[in-house]
């Protein structure tokens, strides 16, 4: 019988799950404040690559220490890295009692390195004849090692995600053989190891010569076949470089390892010792795993004990007096027009599952979902108080909101699956709705399977099991404000704006759509005339052709495909050649019609003659809302033909008005806020014109002096860029001026406002420290490149941190202004209809106008105590265009 050795390079893996957990949540720790994420992502790779590989030997090899053959040879090898982290050294000797407790071997040998371990090992298993062996690593250098009988999988996305690398894909994806890749080594060397090759030869000139000569010995051997006279000096004067880097790349396959493979039999779990272990480390998910049988894998969603409701035993929901959770299943995105295919309904172990929905209209249902003092928990609240109420049931009393919580969590953890959240919490026991209903076009969710009721089950089962430990963490992060008093009162706001929705005058619309028309085939034959012949304007190949063969315009940018037409690009052409002016009124005339008025058309909702927005929640980094299907937060707004679109929103009855509120330069605001920079807040307090003293301010210019249009431009520029770490490149580019001017009018600003400086470095500082930024609300966003050692990772980390804590609490603020403002209207017919950006839009019948000209600025400005007054601006009229 044929063998499996499963070899795991226990160093890379560590460092990847470390990497990919810590950095990215910062809140694996256990009781004891160990920090635990380098154990528990191993601990998932080793469940799913055990579950995948079945192996009947494994062995996990780790370096020794810094000191190898390689470093005496080379003492800079590896050199570049930073220290390890404490954070993940104090890991390493719990993560050794995990294998071990796994029923797994480990080791190390003295002057190699894992990969050396792994090298001989899998050739002495190739020698042997009746073994498989797979090795699993976070190091493309072990691919080397590739065979007819070796496999090599690599991880791509955290540790879970593996990449499987055969002599075939090897050659696919790098062009080589896999005995091969030192050669390429040798020659470009390694900068992750820190060693040199031959100066200026980079992947493709490795590649090609690997290809033409096979080896480097045979390279060296017919050097004078080299093309290129520079190539060729530089392979003559680091031949000795390339060598070493050959040697030093050359995984060691005969180390003097003494364990025999007879000794990597793989035991199993020790039940004992595992529970011990994952009592220690806090891992419940893990321990709740080590109760279900050996052949119930994570994956394979165990059988689940539930009762199919049904009229006859509906009676059975009143046992449920204190909490429940909930689950409403759609088949489709839209929540607001998606068929409802079936719910899953429950608490600890008492589980009630149907795929009728006409059972949601069953009064012992209706008085569970609408009870005021039953606790519910579920996935996502605002989805689910639409979907109901389209039943005309209004869920009450919502506790725990998985997404939200999540959310909140990390920014970026907000896919809208129960599975997929599920399984970054650590719980593992529900599949996502992919694995279940298919992918895209083969997505189909059939309510009369099995599966589908188990499946809904495991749902509310996930729901139920997360709620405890996320909302400590919530605690531990200092959030529970946030979701409590912002997060989950918002989502209701949202959901009965959605549903409210914003009527559209079908006719206006129309009346646009046939001048776009017009206007297009108007400009359509001006620019046919202008180039000389006709040709597909939206094509942009067929316009490059023109542009840059035909009428000789600049070639500012090439791309793979051909002369590039981008905006940019045709912006900066379009002063001295009028074609290129056309050709953008055109594609923005033509981008109104398709998306804007076409869009609009398709999506009115017959019943009502409205438009049902959804907003989503847990979309952005910075906490800002968006607005989807459509998208009402996108309509254009700097071109007059842009603008006229508002024209078709309307109120929803005769005699009302479109009211709209708007905060003034609220991030500035909040900068000359949070800095605590006095210039900026005495500019405000005394009702300045801001981009009119930071005018005077960066260009010396006097008090008294007027400031010219342009120079305010300049000075707006500065004073948004600043905070987004804009570079004077940057600046220079969107200001017209040069680069030198730029870097003068950014060190001019600093001066003015030392305390927005002193903010750029301290919170820049901070993100170092601690991998996050917060807002006011003290919203979070994690920085995992914060310390990359990437100039362009690391940049980017940076001007966010500068720029999150500024965005995200102007999004705090009108989340803040929007829950107010839906408390103080609740007894008025005036109606709140959309959030677009900084601006709030209602519908106010005109007997309550007077009053709401005072109400809604009043409670807008006292949203959130800044040290600078909070200004709105209020605008109303007949239609959305009118009330600006």
């Amino acid at each position: 019988m044929t063998k499996k050795l499963l070899l795991i390079d226990g160093n890379s893996i560590a460092f990847k799950a470390f990497y990919a957990l810590y950095t990215a949540m910062d809140k694996f720790t256990n009781p004891s404040g160990l920090h635990t994420s380098a154990i528990y992502g191993f601990n998932r790779m080793l469940d799913k690559v055990l579950a995948d590989e079945k192996p009947t030997d494994v062995l996990v090899a780790f370096d020794a220490g810094k000191t190898t053959f390689r470093t005496k040879m080379y003492a800079d090898y590896k050199g570049g890295r930073a220290k390890t982290p404490t954070e993940l050294s104090e890991q390493f000797p719990f993560l050794k009692e995990l294998i071990n407790a796994r029923g797994i071997s480990t080791y190390e040998l003295p002057d190699y390195e894992a990969d050396d371990i792994i090298g001989t090992l899998a050739k002495k298993a190739e020698e042997a004849g009746d073994y498989q062996v797979v090795i699993v690593t976070g190091d493309r250098d072990l691919t080397q090692l590739t065979s007819d009988k070796t496999t090599v999988q690599v991880s791509k996305k955290g540790v879970t995600e593996l990449e499987t690398y055969t002599p075939k894909h090897v050659e696919e994806k790098l062009g080589v053989k896999p005995s091969q890749i030192i050669e390429i080594k040798g020659l470009k060397g390694d900068n992750s190891d820190n060693y040199p090759g031959v100066e200026k030869v980079g992947d493709k000139t490795a590649v090609r010569l690997v290809q033409q000569f096979g080896t480097i010995d045979n390279l060296y051997q017919n050097i004078d076949q080299v093309s290129g006279k520079k190539l060729k000096e530089h392979l003559i004067h680091d031949q000795a470089q390339a060598e070493r880097a050959h040697t030093l790349a050359t995984i060691n396959r005969d180390a003097p390892v003494t364990v025999s493979l007879d000794q990597l039999k793989y035991q199993g779990d020790n039940i004992d010792k595992l529970t011990d272990f994952y009592e220690r480390m806090g891992f419940k998910s893990f321990l709740a795993k080590l109760s279900v049988d050996d052949q119930d894998h994570a994956d394979d969603q165990a059988d689940i004990q539930y009762t199919v409701l049904s009229a006859k035993n509906a009676a059975e929901l009143d046992q449920f007096t204190d909490e429940v959770t909930f689950h409403l299943e759609m088949s489709e995105e839209n929540y607001h027009t998606s068929p409802l295919v079936g719910f899953a309904i429950g608490q600890g172990d008492k589980w009630y599952v149907t795929n009728d929905p006409e059972l949601l209209h069953n009064q012992h249902v209706i008085d569970l979902l609408t009870s005021k003092t039953i606790k519910k928990n579920v996935f996502d609240a605002k989805r689910t108080y639409v979907g109901l109420y389209r039943q005309g049931i209004e869920l009450a009393n919502v506790d725990f909101d998985m997404l939200l919580v999540s959310y909140l969590l990390n920014t970026t953890n907000n896919s809208n699956d129960v599975g997929t959240v599920a399984h970054l919490h650590g719980f593992y026991n529900v599949k996502t709705d992919e694995e279940v209903y298919g992918k895209g076009a083969k997505r189909h969710i059939d309510p009369q399977s099995p599966a589908f009721l188990a499946h809904l089950v495991h749902k509310v089962k996930a729901i139920d099991a997360l709620h405890d430990g996320m909302f400590k963490d919530l605690d531990a992060h200092n959030q529970s404000k946030l979701y409590w008093d912002i997060e989950i009162k918002i989502a209701f706001v949202l959901a009965h704006m959605e549903i409210n929705g914003i009527k559209v005058d079908a006719a206006t619309l129309e009346g646009m759509g046939s001048k776009f028309k017009e206007r297009l085939a108007e400009i359509e034959q001006t620019i046919f005339q202008e180039a000389g012949e006709e040709f597909n304007i939206g094509s942009p190949k067929q316009l490059g052709k023109i542009l840059f063969e035909k009428l000789r315009l600049p070639i500012l940018k090439k791309t793979k495909t051909g002369y590039s037409t981008s905006v940019d690009v045709l912006e900066k052409l379009a002063p001295d050649a009028p074609i290129v002016q056309n050709v953008l009124d055109y594609r923005q005339i033509s981008k109104l019609q398709s998306t804007y008025v076409d869009g609009l058309l398709k999506v009115i909702h017959p019943d009502d003659s409205k438009v049902h927005t959804r907003y989503l929640q847990t979309l952005t980094q910075t906490g800002r809302l968006s607005s989807v299907d459509p998208n009402l937060q996108n309509i254009p707004v700097r071109s007059e033909e842009g603008r006229l679109i508002r024209q078709a929103f309307i109120p929803s009855h005769p005699g009302w008005q479109i009211f709209s509120s708007d905060y003034s330069q609220i991030e500035l605001r909040v900068l000359a806020s949070i800095t605590d920079d006095q210039n900026m807040q005495d500019a405000f307090k005394n009702g300045e014109d801001i981009h009119a003293t930071t005018a005077r301010r960066i260009f010396g210019l006097p008090s008294n002096e007027e400031v010219t249009p342009e120079l305010r431009r300049q000075a707006k520029a500065v004073n948004f860029g600043i905070v987004y770490g804009i570079s004077d490149f940057g600046l220079a580019s969107n200001t017209g001026i040069t680069r030198k001017q730029a870097h003068q009018f950014i060190e001019r600003y600093f001066e003015e406002y030392p305390g927005v400086k002193k903010y750029t470095e301290d919170i820049v500082e901070f993100a170092r420290n601690h991998r996050y930024v917060e807002t006011i609300a003290h919203r979070r966003r994690y920085l995992p490149d914060i310390n990359s050692k990437s100039f362009n990772l690391r940049s980017f980390a940076e001007r966010t941190a500068m720029n999150t804590p500024i965005q995200g609490s102007a999004a705090d603020i009108i989340k803040i202004a929007m829950i107010n403002m839906a408390d103080a209207i609740k007894d008025m017919k005036t109606r709140m209809l959309l959030q677009v950006h900084d601006e709030l839009i209602f519908e106010v019948p005109d007997e309550e106008l007077d009053t709401v000209k005072q109400l809604i600025p009043s409670v807008m400005d006292s949203a959130i105590h800044l040290n600078v007054p909070l200004k709105v601006e209020s605008h109303w009229g007949k239609t959305w265009y009118d009330a600006k």
